[in-house]
């Protein structure tokens, strides 16, 4: 990798993050980021029809790690298990720095806070509220992958699309805000952005 290729990598990836740390600042600090955090959370939250719900409901844990590892093991399946195991690594090392974030920030997830505005329509999760680690590990491997893969434009589109779904759906289902979802998919992105690329084989 050039010189000048590394240092872009380093500074896009600086960006992104600080854009992450950025806005959780705003929500976490600030009264108009607060309120607008809130009210954000009121509108995707509310109630939009029981297919709405049933969506979400079934796309959500396509963030987990468990689902990571899935896509990673079907990779393997299909004869790509380097780049399956490449980004399986990359969402793991996104999750792991979450979870200190997670601690250290200790922000309580909005059902917790606000029990009685709150709809919460999948189980109790584990952990504090910001930054979502669900999109932000989706986010990690599907870029990883699509990199990887040498997926084009159009399905590293798709993937954006469903990584998006996925952070919708944390808000929507009421076990985060949106600046928690904002700032997990940046931070994701920083990640895969960080993370090296497969040496080409020796011939």
């Amino acid at each position: 990798m050039s010189l000048a290729r590394g240092l872009s990598k380093i500074a896009w990836a600086t960006a992104l993050a600080a854009g992450g740390a950025v806005i959780g600042h705003a929500a976490l600090r600030t009264e108009d980021g607060r309120e607008l955090d809130e009210n954000l959370f009121k509108a995707l939250n509310a109630e939009h029809g029981e297919t709405v719900d049933r969506f979400f409901a079934g796309i959500t844990e396509l963030g987990s790690m468990y689902a990571a590892a899935a896509a990673a093991g079907a990779l393997a399946l299909a004869g790509r298990r380097r780049e399956g195991a490449r980004a399986l690594a990359a969402a793991g090392a996104t999750w792991l720095v979450l979870q200190g974030a997670k601690r250290a920030v200790n922000r309580p997830r909005p059902f917790l806070a606000n029990p009685e505005r709150t709809r919460r329509m999948i189980a109790e999760p584990h952990g504090t509220s910001w930054p979502s680690s669900h999109p932000a590990v989706l986010t990690t491997f599907t870029r990883v992958a699509a990199r990887e893969l040498g997926i084009g434009v159009i399905g590293r589109t798709a993937l954006s699309g469903l990584d998006a779904s996925v952070a919708a759906s944390r808000v929507a289902l009421g076990v985060h805000y949106p600046s928690d979802v904002a700032s997990g998919l940046l931070f994701g992105r920083a990640v895969a952005r960080l993370w090296p690329r497969a040496r080409a084989p020796r011939h």
